[in-house]
């Protein structure tokens, strides 16, 4: 949970969708370094609800892995499409693009409605969710 924390500060909303995801972990030297949650939403669709990288080993290629890995596990599977939320801005968003996520929507206040404290990223407060997909190609058999 701590380290889910780091990604999604609410520990109640990480606890509401455990129990419908799967988390993955990454982890060197038998340490683990992250984890990531990914929830099923239906029709070959999957959201990344968290992924997060201990401090210690963040900048340091884990959290590229991670997500490579469960993009691939879930394209392996016969997913659709991935989908995420995000901040509206910092290094987060562009993780995320950087992997072929494009921005599909705006959740207006998202932070703001949905967290009972502020959240900051570099000193700025989020207010807008960002959705972002990324489509699978279609397989030809």
């Amino acid at each position: 949970m701590e380290l889910l924390l780091l990604s999604d500060p609410s520990e109640d909303k990480v606890r509401s969708y455990l129990p419908r995801s799967r988390c993955f972990i990454a982890s060197s030297g038998g340490v683990l370094v992250g984890a990531c949650v990914v929830q099923e939403l239906g029709a070959g669709a999957h959201e990344l609800m968290s992924i997060a990288i201990r401090p210690a080993h963040q900048k340091s290629g884990y959290g590229t892995a991670l997500l490579k890995w469960v993009i691939d596990f879930f394209r392996g599977s016969g997913a659709s499409q991935m989908e995420v939320g995000t901040g509206s801005f910092g290094y987060q968003l562009a993780f995320y693009q950087r992997h072929g996520f494009r921005v599909t929507a705006i959740d207006r206040d998202f932070f703001v409605n949905n967290y009972p404290e502020p959240i900051f990223d570099g000193g700025i407060q989020l207010f807008d969710m960002l959705r972002l997909m990324l489509k699978y190609p279609a397989t030809v058999a």
